[in-house]
């Protein structure tokens, strides 16, 4: 592999990480790369590289978060088993069900998230809890398989959902549902590496370069994130959920767009 190839992949490994780390969307930054780069090979390795450069600054982000943060661990960690079970089951529903129909679908509920933050300039500013008992553990579930399915079947703006779904049905706080984001979308990425690892769909050595700037990323986003608090985290959701909307957007106007 050229060195101009890896001057590339390295430094948007790393910016995956930094906004992987604060809000969720590195895949923005690094399939779209990994596809860029031309490596010739197909595109379940490179998904699966980007899986394993992705998991370790997640895991990385969600341990420097449980370090400062009081993680929500009864809502997490049952969202976070859920999400690793209906994860595989996603991937294994690729092959028979064509993602292209949910574009339009997702891209909805996009605007609908985008739009709701907005017309709620106090959302997400108080972590407020808004469940507890047989009622937490039910929804955590609930909210775990579903993202666990979509992020196994499809993938794309992940940790920018589980951000709003913590915020919006779980009453956290932006800085609170990044964090606990992160351990699900940890849970989803192994899932996935589950699959992907056994069938030799990755690339050993560029996985590792970039993990090691995933992580790296991870660090200074991380960081950020903590200092600056629910207010930045929630400049830097709507940032990004704007440029999935713009993504989606263009992804389905050239599917469903007619051809000639």
């Amino acid at each position: 592999m050229s060195e101009a190839v890896l001057c590339f992949l390295l430094p948007a490994a790393f910016l995956a990480g930094l906004v992987d780390a604060v809000v969720g969307g590195g895949g923005l930054v690094q399939i779209p790369a990994l596809f860029a780069a031309q490596l010739g090979q197909s595109p379940a390795a490179l998904f699966g590289t980007n899986k394993f450069a992705s998991v370790f600054g997640t895991a990385n982000a969600a341990w420097r978060y449980a370090r400062r943060v009081q993680m929500p661990w009864r809502t997490t960690l049952p969202a976070a088993l859920a999400a690793f079970v209906f994860a595989y089951v996603g991937a294994a529903a690729v092959a028979w069900l064509p993602s292209d129909l949910l574009r339009p679908l997702i891209l909805a509920l996009l605007l609908l998230a985008a739009g709701y933050t907005l017309w709620h300039p106090d959302l997400g500013r108080v972590h407020r809890p808004a469940h507890a008992g047989r009622r937490e553990l039910l929804f955590a579930v609930l909210l775990g398989a579903g993202i666990g399915f979509y992020d196994g079947f499809f993938g794309p703006g992940t940790g920018s959902f589980l951000i709003f779904l913590f915020v919006r049905f779980f009453g956290f706080d932006f800085l609170h549902a990044s964090a606990a984001a992160k351990l699900v979308n940890v849970a989803t990425n192994v899932a996935a590496l589950s699959f992907f690892l056994p069938h030799g769909h990755w690339l050993p050595l560029v996985a590792v370069g970039m993990a090691l700037c995933n992580v790296g990323g991870s660090l200074v986003g991380t960081r950020l994130a903590l200092r600056h608090g629910s207010g930045f985290v929630r400049r830097v959701f709507l940032l990004v959920v704007a440029a999935l909307i713009l993504k989606f957007a263009w992804d389905t106007f050239r599917v469903w767009a007619p051809a000639g």
